[in-house]
Parts: C-alpha cells; structure tokens; sequence
C-alpha cells in the first residue's frame, strides 16, 4: 500500500524536491504502515515558494475576477471527478472511514472553490458622497497568503485557505500538517491543471520550523491557522511581529446541550456526530452534553445501545462507519484521558480501550456519565471519540456551566422549545452554533470562535474582510481650500 507523491513539494508550478531536508515518514493509521516519505523544507525550497509567491501574485491581482473565477470553477469541477481517488488517498492519509471521505472531503473543498469562484466577481467598493467632492473604496488583495493546515481535514482545510485568498487576488504558500501531507499536492496539481499560474499555490513540507520560517518573512502578508491553542499562540506572536493579517481557528471544548423536551433520537444522533464522527477528530465537536435530569437514563440507555452498534474497521472498507486515531500519539493521549476520567470517577457507560489489531491505532467510541465540570474530561481537549455527559437542572444553570470555559468555537441545542433555543444560543460564548444540528458547516455560513478559539471568521462573505484590505481615495472636484 504506497501513496509516494512525486516528489515533497510543489512550488511555482512544479512538483520539487531537496532531500537535505529531515525525514517526513507518512504512515496509515489503520495498520501502521509507511505509505510515504517525504522531506521537509529546506530554507532553500522556503525562499522559493515565496518568491514565487511574491512574483505571481502581482500580475494574478490585475486579472479580472471573473477570470480568476473561471479556473477555481474548473478546479472544483476537477475536483468532484477525482473525488473517489482523493477520498481514498485521505483516508490512506488520515485513517478517516471512505464512508466519510467521499462526502466531506475533497468534495467539500470542491463547494469552497465553487462558491468563492461566484462570489469574487462581486466584491466591489463604494462611493461616500461629501456635497462637492466624493471619497470612493477599492478591495485590493493582501499579497502573499501563508497557509497552515491541520491533520484532520487535510484537503478540506486547504480549500477553505486557497479558494478565498486565490478569488481575492492573493498568492498563498501551503504547509499542511506533517501527519498529513499527500492531499495538498493533489490540490496544487488540480489548481494548475485548471489554469492557475505558476507560483500562486505553492505546498511546502515541514514541521513546526517551517511554519515558523513562513510566518515571519517579511514577504508574507497574511498567517491564516488552523490548530491547537498552543500553536495559535506562537503563531500569533511571530506575526505580530510583522503586524500581519491573521486568521485562525483554534481548539474548542464545546457544550452540547439537551433539554428534557427535546427529540431525544435526534439529540443523540447530534451527540454520536459531534463525538464519534473522523473518530472525534474534529475541533468543534461538543464534547460536554449536558443532558437535563428529566431524560437523562433515556437518554444514555439509547446512546449505549447506538454506540455500541458502530462498526468500527478498515477505513477502506464503505461499510465502516469508524476509523482508527491518526497516529499512536493521539492513540496514547486519548487512552491517557480515558484512564484520568475513571481516576476522577466519571462513570464509563460504554467502549474506553483500543480495539482492532495491535498495528493500528484504534479505539473503541467511549461515553462517560456523571461527568462534573471539574473533571480534566470537561476541560480539555481530548480530540478522539470520547464523551463526557454531564447534568444539569436548569436553563440558566446550564447557560453558566457551558459559559465557564476559555474556549468558545462552538456549541449545540437540542429542544423542541424555539423560543428557548434561540434564546440560550443568544447568551453561550461561541462562534459557531447549531439548533437541534451539530457539526455541519457550509461554505456558504461563516465558521470560527471566540476567545482562545481563534479569531476571525473562514468561508461565507465573511472571509472577504479577511483576504482582502480597504483603499480609501478622497476625490476632490475644487480648488484646495489651504489657510497658506
């Protein structure tokens, strides 16, 4: 079982490689097995992305938008022909069952070129009337993008960075995760085989010091982050160096919450997606379900019998409906929780150890009762199929305990009660939020958190403000009135 791109890094139109650069072994999360290798950035190859990057980006910003618009169109096209084999090398890549892949990966990022390819030539500016003389506004591009992805949603999190800045007038240069590294070069091979210029995506391999080495180069205009807290906050700080553009998003610890009256089969099919879905690797999961008293035995005898019927498996096979964690160190950090939870005294209501052959990182979907907030389980981001369910009372209560957190990217509400729904979803600290939903995001709703959830918005309209920048131009149409 290989995937060996043809060589580590694609730079000004062209797939490219430095083996002077450390090692990046690429492994299957389902058996263990290398299925890559590849090598990091060197400075060298750095220093060539973005001078390509800086090079194409002027010429690419004075291309009508409704040219730019055309070939992220065909890409996108591109993009769904090819879904089945990119969906298969995401899930060699990231261990993610091809029951998932094939409706949430490429073919998501196909929506995000598709709709910023529409929505690029209708960015425009405005006129401000001043009596006599008139100020009008220009949307220019930032310049050169930096990109850096995270191990869960590999090509997904390469469009939603590509398909804005590139419809905006921008160049970007790409670092995906080194844990997931394949599905980006297939993008940048896509982008160009549409008709992208040279030099205006670029992918560049690397860890830690690479981003770092992008981050604070003079020439890069804009930092755009998806990942941990942690790594948001050196991002953050290397940028403000350079007083550039930043987006990112960040962790989350999300509040999932059910009241009594609520469909109690829909509630937990939310709870099920937002903790089990990619093996409860994704940032927004609500993770904290707070179910009221009423309903509570219900509702975790149901979610007991529905998790156990999971079928868990090789990634490959269509009828899995879950994969293994992406490495042995998320495998190790997820056990490390479960076995803190039961330390601490949460009650475990089903799964809680690894499962599968002894290769693979595979771990059984696990729920715990009786979760208090003081828990680690209800503070920390655990980032695998584990769920703390915790109780609660009232509404106002609720609203507090779901509140008492230094993360705010998202959160859930399960109630037949709209006017309650709305109503508790107008006071919980979150970015993103869903009624009686949890977990979908389309392109066409902006996505992003508050406090440490990072700051600015991707996808929607709302991604504009973050690739682009405001020229004021005070036009007057008399003589200049001076007092000398």
């Amino acid at each position: 079982m290989k995937a060996q791109p043809k060589a580590s890094h694609f730079v000004d139109g062209a797939y490219v490689e430095d083996t002077t650069g450390a090692e990046i072994e690429v492994i299957h999360p389902a058996t263990g097995e290398v299925i890559a290798r590849l090598h990091e950035a060197t400075p060298a190859i750095i220093d060539r992305a973005l001078a390509s990057a800086r090079r194409a980006q002027a010429d690419w910003a004075r291309v009508k938008p409704v040219e730019r618009a055309r070939i992220l169109r065909r890409a996108a096209d591109i993009l769904r022909e090819r879904n089945h084999e990119l969906s298969v090398l995401e899930t060699l890549d990231t261990g993610k069952p091809l029951q998932e892949t094939l409706v949430a990966d490429a073919a998501s990022g196909a929506d995000s070129l598709e709709y910023f390819a529409g929505l690029a030539p209708t960015v425009t500016g405005e006129t401000v009337p001043l009596g006599r003389d008139f100020v009008y506004t220009i949307r220019e591009p930032l310049g050169v993008c930096v990109g850096i992805g995270a191990w869960n949603y590999p090509i997904q999190i390469a469009c939603w960075k590509a398909a804005p800045a590139l419809s905006l007038g921008n160049a970007m240069v790409f670092k995906p995760s080194e844990t997931t590294p394949l599905s980006a070069l297939k993008l940048a091979e896509i982008l160009h085989e549409a008709g992208l210029p040279a030099g205006l995506y670029n992918v560049v391999q690397g860890r830690g010091a690479v981003g770092a080495a992008l981050v604070s180069d003079p020439r890069v205009d804009k930092v755009s982050l998806t990942g941990s807290v942690p790594t948001g906050r050196k991002v953050y700080a290397l940028a403000a160096e350079g007083v550039r553009h930043v987006t990112m998003e960040l962790g989350g610890k999300s509040p999932l919450i059910v009241f009594d009256d609520a469909d109690v089969e829909s509630a937990i099919g939310g709870a099920m997606l937002g903790n089990f879905y990619s093996s409860g690797q994704i940032c927004s999961n609500g993770t904290r379900v707070f179910v009221q008293k009423g309903i509570k035995d219900r509702f975790l005898q149901r979610l007991k019998e529905r998790t156990e019927r999971i079928t868990l498996g090789d990634p490959l096979n269509e009828a899995t409906q879950m994969g293994p964690l992406v490495s042995a160190a998320q495998l190790d950090k997820v056990l490390a929780y479960v076995d803190r939870a039961r330390a601490e005294g949460a009650r475990l209501v089903t799964g809680g150890a690894r499962t599968g052959a002894n290769d693979g990182y595979f771990i059984q979907p696990t729920v715990f009762a009786d979760v208090t907030d003081d828990m680690t389980l209800a503070r920390e981001e655990v980032f695998g199929p584990v769920m703390a369910v915790l109780d609660f009372d009232t509404e106002d209560e609720v609203i507090a305990r779901a509140n008492a957190t230094e993360f705010g990217l998202a959160a859930g509400v399960f109630t037949t009660d709209l006017t309650r729904a709305h109503r508790v979803v107008a006071e919980l600290e979150a970015g993103t939020c869903w009624i009686n939903a949890y977990n979908l995001t389309p392109v066409e709703a902006p996505f992003g958190g508050v406090k440490m959830s990072g700051v600015g918005r991707e996808n929607s309209r709302a991604a504009v403000e973050h690739y682009t920048q405001v020229k004021s131009v005070y036009v007057g149409l008399g003589p200049v009135d001076a007092p000398y």
